[in-house]
């Protein structure tokens, strides 16, 4: 693997928006609109403003008062949004072969910004240390794992819930990657298969694929009061399984 350079971020950029991503050099401080990732990956204020405003787009979606939203729907879909923006570049540039993406709190940037893939930037320098090789620890460390924790510890929302969204996240950019680099596929599926070998995320066993299907519920099905709201990789849209255990706080 080398470190990540102008032309890999060109090509993630090719797969589509969830994967492009800017650059900054190792040390500098952006000026606004970008925000330090840092900050959303710790309870605060970043966190909640921004569970909040997806919380009122939501509501604005559903011509309802923000305060008729379950906040446990909107700090979910909040999360989900995040860690499926950030899963996609890596497993992109995992899928890539070239390089990997150093996807870790400290060394992101992103503007505050809904309605599709915000933008992001990663901080990168000169050394060796650039890289990061996918495995089964893939997650420690990251920013997707800050975050999930950070979303846990803040709100009551189950951490089955939490850790199902990341196993949503890995699948679909590997979906993504196969319809737009055919390719790729199975690379691409190798490396959110990296991501789904975590214990935490629906118990280490999932792989992606045709077929997946992860074993709790994001909760967007509550906002039209309806379980047949679903997102097609849903629990809830197999017959045979047991209703998620989406309301449970452990």
């Amino acid at each position: 693997m080398t470190k990540p350079d102008r032309r890999l971020m060109n090509e993630l950029a090719a797969l589509g928006p969830f994967f492009a991503v800017d650059r900054h050099d190792r040390g500098e401080r952006p000026e606004a609109p970008w925000r330090a990732m840092a900050d959303l990956a710790e309870p605060g204020a970043a966190l909640s403003d921004r569970v909040d405003k997806v919380r009122a787009a939501l509501a604005a979606g559903a011509r309802r008062d923000p305060r008729e939203v379950d906040p446990r729907v909107a700090v979910s879909v909040a999360h989900l949004g995040l860690v499926a923006r950030l899963i996609a570049p890596a497993i992109g540039a995992a899928a890539l072969g070239r390089g990997q993406v150093p996807m870790v709190a400290d060394r992101l940037w992103w503007q505050d910004e809904l309605g599709g893939p915000f933008p992001l930037s990663v901080a990168l320098g000169e050394p060796e240390s650039e890289t990061i090789q996918p495995g089964t620890g893939w997650l420690s460390g990251s920013a997707v794992e800050g975050i999930t924790i950070a979303c846990r510890r803040a709100f009551a929302v189950s951490g089955r819930v939490l850790w199902g969204n990341v196993a949503s996240a890995a699948n679909s950019a590997a979906a993504m990657i196969g319809r737009s680099r055919p390719d790729l596929a199975p690379a691409a599926r190798a490396a959110a298969d990296a991501v789904l070998a975590d214990v935490r995320v629906e118990g280490g066993r999932m792989r992606a694929g045709d077929g997946f299907r992860r074993r709790s519920c994001c909760l967007i099905y509550r906002l039209a009061d309806s379980s047949a709201a679903v997102c097609g990789d849903c629990v809830l849209g197999a017959p045979t399984e047991s209703p998620p255990e989406d309301n449970s706080t452990a």
